[in-house]
């Protein structure tokens, strides 16, 4: 539902009913609703709940979420069914298409987090074969990450497979014999990652940063052909490392325009990879909900985000 400005008792009383977020007060009847697509990572819900909190709790709006595929959530923009997402990783094709040519998003600023995407594998493996981590030798041990998916080849595990991955074609162009097998989800990924530390059974595994587990399991970064500009700028041809990422949030042009208060809130968040996995480790190590982390992460860090609400 796109923010509005509420005319009569009847479009509040609308709203009141339709809102996702509860039973918001007449404060946030006033005011409004805001959209925000849920992405497939617990990092995003993070944010996303941490925004939706102050949203609610500071500037009296009501908050509608829906869980959405990213490329879904950037078509919507058109269709007017999304405000705001909250976590973009690159994305430049749904950038020039959204943002330059069909103008109807914008970035509305960094989010403050680094990302970082690559291979993994668990750090008893690379105290066990300390050159594993060396692309260039990852076919020596192939053997190892058999699984009877992938034959003779070795296993390289990926996640949902709509997430930013260029494994496929890494695997062909770097010669490398293995196989990307998709596990579905970010929790495959993440249990893959805990039993292959606990049990020391073979992982090599495609995952990112920001990202809890890293407080709790020590993974080793693969060393792929360093990235540099433009070498991953042909999908067909890319042998290198991924970019490093500086995470930006991505609106509606109409919300920017038009959501007041809402929209200058997410235009200003800006927090750390550390913050974000103090939420998403609550949420899933302390079995909070998303808004019960989100609000413990409001009450001890109002330094933090102090400065993000509009004056």
């Amino acid at each position: 539902m796109r923010t509005k400005t509420l005319v009569g008792p009847l479009v509040a009383a609308l709203l009141l009913t339709a809102c996702s977020a509860g039973e918001p007060d007449s404060a946030t009847v006033s005011k409004g609703t805001v959209a925000i697509d849920i992405h497939a990572w617990v990092g995003y819900e993070a944010q996303a709940a941490v925004l939706a909190y102050l949203l609610k709790h500071e500037l009296g709006y009501a908050v509608k979420t829906r869980k959405a595929a990213e490329a879904q959530s950037w078509k919507d923009f058109e269709t007017g069914k999304v405000d705001v997402i909250v976590e973009n990783w690159g994305h430049n094709d749904l950038k020039k298409e959204f943002i330059e040519e069909k103008k109807v998003a914008l970035s509305a600023g960094l989010t403050g987090n680094k990302g970082v995407i690559g291979w993994y594998v668990p750090e008893w493996m690379a105290k066990k074969y300390p050159d594993i981590t060396d692309y260039r030798n990852l076919n020596k041990y192939a053997h190892l990450f058999r699984t009877a998916k992938t034959g003779n080849a070795g296993q390289i595990l990926d996640g949902d497979p709509t997430f930013v991955t260029n494994d496929e074609t890494l695997v062909k162009n770097l010669n490398l014999n293995y196989k990307v097998v998709y596990s579905g989800s970010e929790e495959a990924l993440i249990k893959a990652a805990q039993s292959a530390t606990r049990n020391r059974t073979p992982l090599l595994m495609y995952f990112y940063e920001p990202q809890w587990l890293f407080t709790k399991v020590k993974l080793v970064k693969v060393a792929l052909p360093p990235y540099a500009v433009g070498c991953d700028e042909v999908p067909a041809k890319v042998a290198c490392d991924y970019p490093p990422y500086l995470l930006d949030k991505i609106v509606s042009r109409r919300f920017a325009e038009t959501g007041g208060q809402a929209y200058e809130l997410v235009r200003n968040f800006s927090w750390t990879n550390d913050d974000q996995n103090t939420v998403a480790s609550d949420m899933i190590n302390e079995k909070m909900t998303a808004e019960q982390a989100a609000e413990r992460w409001v009450a001890e860090n109002k330094i933090v985000w102090k400065d993000w609400i509009p004056r």
